[in-house]
């Protein structure tokens, strides 16, 4: 094969790269049994465990074990090395669904297509007990022929029964305002609203909350602020508007989309009329293994912008709660010093209370233990990327503004 070197994982030939991340690659592979393309996604074994990863990855194969759907990418199987994990998945040759849009709207029957396709897709997955969370025209893959392909399930969940899910996750355009508030939330609801967004996306060309600044696009999100575009039908407008309610106990759900809206309903022909009982996998045994894990999420990698500080979104919502969320383009211990650095700037001292989180009080009072003024945790996404998330105890205001304003100074300056 032209392509492919004289590199060997087992029975596949590996290519040239058509994917990158942070822990791993993603290969063009060649299957010598059957002559068939596939996508090997090589992880670097070592950095997985150096980060404390090994329950994010753990989670991504199983949950796609779990999963056997048309409009979903397969794993054909995993592959150990001394140094190495590698998965096998479906080759899906059309590309993200985002290179296709470009800021150019589709038909309406192609954008019905796909949308049909996704909502099959995530109603299959919900009906497993599994939520994506980070559904995106990015992570959304287009075969040959067209069809939609859901993918990346890297951040995605498998709830105990009647749990609430408390880590944020999702991309800035596509989340739901339940996850800005950072409280728990239905993963069922948050996959809704992110589908209804790629709706508008897919009639319109462009997202229909998108702003510059962070903290306006939040706002945008909360109170659904959107125009739709003139072309758009009535039914089209109906179906969307139901979809993105901000309460999420109000939201359209899935079974409605699929029984009720006569928009949907045209053409559609579902995939599964029932989900088998094949290739079941125990949700118990996945919350076992992931239920000590405090992996990486896509919120926390859009809030590593340096400027970013979420403060005045959430004093509208709460006026006794203030947290901001900072990125530090540095490993954590350097972190750390930044904000220790930042607080001596504005007279505040800090104390350790765990290996990455600390409290900061007002030098003076540093003897009275009740008194927390402020606590700034260190999340680390990268080795060399992280997010600050700071939190204010009622008290004064002054000095916890003056506090972010000294430590996001400090660290846009070092990037300039």
């Amino acid at each position: 094969m032209g392509l492919f070197g004289t590199k060997k994982i087992g029975k596949y030939e590996i290519g040239r790269t058509i994917g990158e991340g942070n822990f791993a690659k993603v290969k063009l592979g060649y299957d010598t049994t059957n002559g068939t393309y596939v996508a090997v996604k090589i992880i670097d074994k070592a950095l997985v465990i150096q980060k404390g990863l090994q329950s994010q990855v753990q989670r991504e194969i199983r949950t796609m074990k779990l999963l056997n759907h048309p409009n979903i990418v397969q794993i054909h199987e995993v592959i150990g090395t001394k140094t190495k994990i590698c998965i096998v998945m479906e080759y899906v040759a059309g590309g993200q669904l985002s290179d296709k849009l470009c800021r150019h709207k589709m038909k309406e029957s192609d954008a019905r297509k796909l949308f049909q396709q996704l909502i099959d897709a995530v109603d299959y997955c919900h009906n497993r007990g599994v939520y994506h969370r980070d559904l995106k025209p990015q992570n959304l893959l287009l075969d040959s022929k067209g069809n939609l392909k859901v993918s990346d399930f890297g951040l995605s969940a498998v709830p105990k029964s009647g749990d609430m899910l408390s880590t944020a996750c999702g991309s800035p355009c596509y989340i739901a305002p339940e996850l800005i508030m950072n409280k728990g939330y239905s993963g069922a609801a948050v996959d809704v609203w992110s589908c209804g967004v790629i709706l508008f996306e897919l009639l319109a060309g462009y997202p229909p909350f998108d702003d510059h600044t962070l903290v306006v696009l939040y706002k945008k999100i909360l109170r659904a602020d959107y125009t739709f575009p003139p072309a758009f039908t009535g039914a089209q407008k109906k179906l969307i508007f139901n979809i993105l309610d901000p309460n999420p106990q109000r939201r359209m759900k899935l079974a409605e989309i699929i029984i009720q809206d006569s928009w949907f309903k045209l053409g559609y022909i579902p995939a599964y009329h029932q989900v088998p009982d094949s290739i079941k996998e125990s949700v118990a045994e996945i919350n076992a293994a992931t239920a000590s894990s405090n992996f990486i999420n896509a919120f926390q990698i859009i809030a590593m912008s340096s400027d970013l500080d979420l403060s005045g979104l959430l004093e509208e919502q709460d006026v006794k709660i203030y947290k901001t969320k900072i990125g530090s383009k540095n490993t954590a211990q350097e972190t750390i010093k930044k904000i220790e650095a930042a607080a001596t700037y504005v007279s505040l001292s800090v104390e350790r209370i765990k290996h990455f989180k600390v409290k900061i009080q007002p030098k003076e009072i540093r003897s009275r233990s009740s008194f927390d003024l402020l606590s700034a945790e260190v999340i680390e996404v990268t080795p060399t990327n992280c997010v600050i998330e700071i939190s204010k105890s009622p008290g004064e205001l002054r000095l916890y503004m003056e506090f972010c304003q000294s430590l996001s100074s400090l660290l846009t300056a070092e990037v300039s």
